[in-house]
């Protein structure tokens, strides 16, 4: 799946759905959405911290974590499809919160003590080596951890691809010692959490 394919379904689903609408992010519903979002929430106590959201859509995360962590540092959320951003914008007001409509794995970004994706490394790519390549990257921006999700089973074909939660973590452990698998929450979806 290329990145203008991405990017028109997306820009299809905003249309169709609406920014307020989970749909409109690829999600099944909003329950599905909110039980990654729960998941990942695990990696840390993030009050005090920074974090980036790689492929934050119209942010939705940033006021999962706000009610979860109220003392977050900062958030930054990219995504490289500019009208996500531009909803992100309108909707988010806090000084806390600040977008970028820039894709996570081509452009330079900060360091962030945690870094976090949830769905945006679900997407089937021409190249295989894409998946490992995108979490070496994201854990490379972080100062204390990197988590993310994957899906274990499609629940249909199409632009999204599953992967072996074993392969995942094997890899993980190529870039550290501390990984931890979350695989409790969901049938379709696992989290990894990569601690430096």
């Amino acid at each position: 799946m290329d990145s203008s394919s991405i990017f028109k379904y997306h820009r299809d689903m905003l249309v169709l759905h609406g920014a307020d609408d989970s749909l409109a992010l690829g999600w099944r519903d909003r329950k599905s959405q909110l039980v990654r979002f729960d998941a990942m929430m695990d990696i840390a106590d993030l009050n005090g911290c920074t974090v980036l959201d790689a492929g934050c859509g119209t942010g939705d995360m940033f006021g999962f974590l706000l009610d979860k962590y109220p003392d977050v540092k900062s958030y930054t959320g990219v995504d490289f499809i500019p009208e996500m951003i531009e909803e992100a914008r309108t909707k988010i007001i806090s000084p806390k919160a600040i977008f970028w409509p820039v894709s996570f794995m081509s452009t330079v970004l900060p360091e962030a003590d945690y870094v976090l994706a949830s769905g945006s490394l679900n997407y089937a790519n021409a190249d295989p080596d894409y998946i490992y390549k995108a979490i070496s990257h994201l854990f490379q921006l972080s100062r204390c951890g990197l988590g993310f999700n994957l899906l274990k089973l499609m629940p249909y074909a199409g632009m999204l691809a599953a992967y072996d939660p074993d392969d995942i973590v094997a890899y993980c452990k190529t870039l550290s010692d501390h990984v931890v698998l979350k695989d409790d929450y969901d049938v379709e979806d696992f989290t990894m959490f990569v601690y430096r």
